[in-house]
C-alpha cells in the first residue's frame, strides 16, 4: 500500500501530477502547505478497498471520510480538464463595474471581446457606440427653442447660461432668448437672470404653459432660445406635466444627467424623462464624478447622442463639445485617481459614431 507525495507551487499542478503518476481514480490521504509550496499525499487506486481488508474492524467514520476525500480528488481532477478560467475578463468585469457600468453592457462587451485583445479593444468598441452630435452645430449654428430638463441639482441653470454666452459670442445678445419656468424654487429665477445682465440677454420667468406659450410667440424673432425649466425629482408627478407642456409646443429638449450619480439613478431619469423631442444630453459635474461608468452605460445604451459635457461652474468656460476618446481615458483612469432596463446590440465594427 504505497503512498505518493507530490509538492508543487500550486494544488492544480500538485493535482495535475497525481493524475499522471497514479491515475484519476488516486485517493487524497492528505494536503498541506509545507513552506511555499502545496504537499499533497496520496494513495494508487483500490487503496480503500484493500484498507477494509487489512483491518478488522474499520471506523466507518475514517472510510467515509477516505471516501468523501476520493469524490473530491475526482471533481478536482476533472476541472483541470475545463479550460481556465479567463483572468483577463475577470479583471476587465471588476474594474468596469468599479467604474460604475452595469452588468448587462460589460457582459454583453466580454462576450464579444477576442482572446487576443486587452482593455484597449473595451474602450474602442465604447467609443464607436457613444453617439454624438455637434451641439454648436446642432444648437448654436441651427438655432431655435431648446429645453434643458433634468432633476433637481443637475445644473441646469448653470448650463443654460454656458450655451446662451456661446450663442451670444456668434450672433450677439439681440439674437437670444431666455426663458424660465422655474418659479417655485427661491433664488433660480435670480440667478439666470444675473447670468443674463451679465449677457445683455433678457430673461422671461413664466407660471404655466399657457404663459409660456406666449413667452415663446413673443421671441419669434430670436436666433436661439433656452428655457430653464424647474428642477424636479424623476418621480415627482409634475414631471409629466412639464413633458406635456413642452411637447405641445413642439419644444426639443436637451438632457442633463449628472455624472456623480449611480447607475440606477441615472437609468431612472432616462427612462422618465426620455421622449422623442430629447434630441441628446449633457452629462455634467464630471469633474465632480469619482467614477463615470454609470453615465456612459446609460448613453451608450439608451442611444442618447452627447451634445456637450460640463464640468465645472465657469460661464462659459467649463462647456465644452465632446471629445470621445478624452471622455473615455477619463473614465477608464478615475479609479487610478481615488485609489437594468433594456439593451441594444453593440457595434462591433469599425469607425466612430456621429448622428
Amino acid at each position: 500500500m504505497q503512498t505518493k507525495t507530490i509538492r508543487a507551487a500550486t494544488s492544480r499542478e500538485a493535482l495535475r501530477q497525481i493524475r499522471l503518476e497514479l491515475g484519476e481514480d488516486a485517493v487524497v490521504l492528505s494536503n498541506r502547505r509545507v513552506g511555499d509550496q502545496v504537499e499533497i499525499v496520496a494513495a494508487p487506486p483500490g487503496f480503500l478497498e484493500r484498507m477494509e481488508q487489512v483491518t478488522k474492524a474499520p471506523t466507518a467514520d475514517l472510510v467515509q471520510e477516505l471516501h468523501r476525500l476520493q469524490s473530491e480528488l475526482k471533481g478536482q481532477i476533472q476541472a483541470l480538464r475545463q479550460p481556465p478560467a479567463d483572468n483577463r475578463k475577470d479583471k476587465i468585469r471588476r474594474s468596469m463595474m468599479r467604474m460604475g457600468f452595469g452588468a448587462t453592457l460589460v457582459d454583453q462587451l466580454l462576450q464579444h471581446m477576442p482572446p487576443e485583445m486587452e482593455l484597449g479593444w473595451v474602450t474602442q468598441t465604447l467609443e464607436r457606440n457613444l453617439r454624438c452630435i455637434r451641439g454648436d452645430e446642432c444648437i448654436i449654428k441651427t438655432g431655435g427653442v431648446f429645453a434643458l430638463v433634468g432633476p433637481t441639482g443637475v445644473g441646469k441653470t448653470t448650463t443654460t447660461a454656458k450655451i446662451a454666452a456661446r450663442a451670444v459670442v456668434r450672433y450677439g445678445a439681440d439674437a437670444v432668448g431666455l426663458v424660465t419656468t422655474d418659479s417655485y424654487r427661491v433664488g433660480a429665477h435670480e440667478q439666470l437672470r444675473i447670468y443674463g445682465r451679465i449677457l445683455g440677454v433678457s430673461v422671461h420667468t413664466v407660471k404655466d404653459g399657457a404663459d409660456l406659450k406666449l413667452t415663446l410667440n413673443g421671441l419669434r424673432d430670436k436666433k436661439v432660445v433656452l428655457v430653464d425649466t424647474m428642477g424636479m425629482g424623476q418621480r415627482d408627478e409634475r414631471v409629466h406635466e412639464q413633458i406635456e407642456q413642452l411637447d405641445a409646443l413642439g419644444v426639443r429638449r436637451l438632457l442633463l444627467l449628472n455624472a456623480t450619480s449611480n447607475l440606477h439613478t441615472l437609468e431612472d431619469v432616462v427612462r422618465v424623462y426620455r421622449t422623442p423631442q430629447v434630441m441628446g444630453c449633457i452629462p455634467t459635474k464630471l469633474d465632480e464624478a469619482l467614477s463615470m461608468g454609470g453615465v456612459v452605460d446609460v448613453m451608450i445604451r439608451h442611444r442618447l447622442p452627447l451634445c456637450y459635457v460640463a464640468h465645472g461652474q465657469r460661464v462659459p468656460e467649463d462647456l465644452r463639445e465632446v471629445n470621445l476618446g478624452a471622455l473615455l481615458h477619463a473614465t477608464f483612469n478615475s479609479l487610478e485617481t481615488v485609489g437594468f432596463c433594456s439593451t441594444t446590440a453593440l457595434d462591433f465594427g469599425q469607425g466612430a459614431h456621429y448622428a
